[in-house]
């Protein structure tokens, strides 16, 4: 669970398609190109959700879907060199099966959309907190098999 209070949070980050299937095989998160603070902001016991506004970065043809959905594990923050000169930073994550949502079939009912008129620049942070009713309306449509219970 969240060691901060036991509060659970929810989180979205923002990240191409492409980029979240790798995550999701090799069981982390990362976000924001692999900054450090937007993941140290959650904690064990939290969830992340995957929006993916293209199938790949940067030139991908436009998804605008959420992706995947994980619950952060412990919440340790490391760091993993990919090639001379990038370490970006990580956390270990369980996800969950899920399957693609577009952005449109859920917008008129996220209170996070309805509070942004201008989505695209909550969009652009990569990283953002949403409320427990946000999470479950998204991982209701998204996981396959049993939901994910709050």
């Amino acid at each position: 669970m969240n060691k901060d209070d036991d509060i659970v949070r929810y989180w979205v980050g923002v990240v191409s398609e492409n980029h979240v299937r790798a995550a999701e095989q090799a069981g982390f998160a990362q976000v924001c190109h692999g900054k450090r603070v937007p993941l140290s902001r959650m904690k064990g016991g939290d969830w992340l959700v995957y929006y993916s506004p293209k199938t790949i970065y940067p030139e991908g043809a436009p998804l605008q879907s959420f992706t995947a959905i994980a619950r952060v594990k412990d919440g340790i923050v490391y760091q993993v060199e990919i090639s001379p000169g990038f370490i970006p930073n990580r956390i270990n994550v369980d996800y969950v099966q899920t399957r693609n949502v577009k952005l449109c079939l859920l917008k008129e009912r996220l209170h996070f959309c309805k509070e942004n008129p201008r989505l695209g620049l909550l969009f652009r942070r990569g990283h953002f907190e949403i409320d427990k009713d946000d999470f479950q309306l998204i991982s209701d449509a998204m996981v396959v098999g049993d939901a994910i219970r709050l």
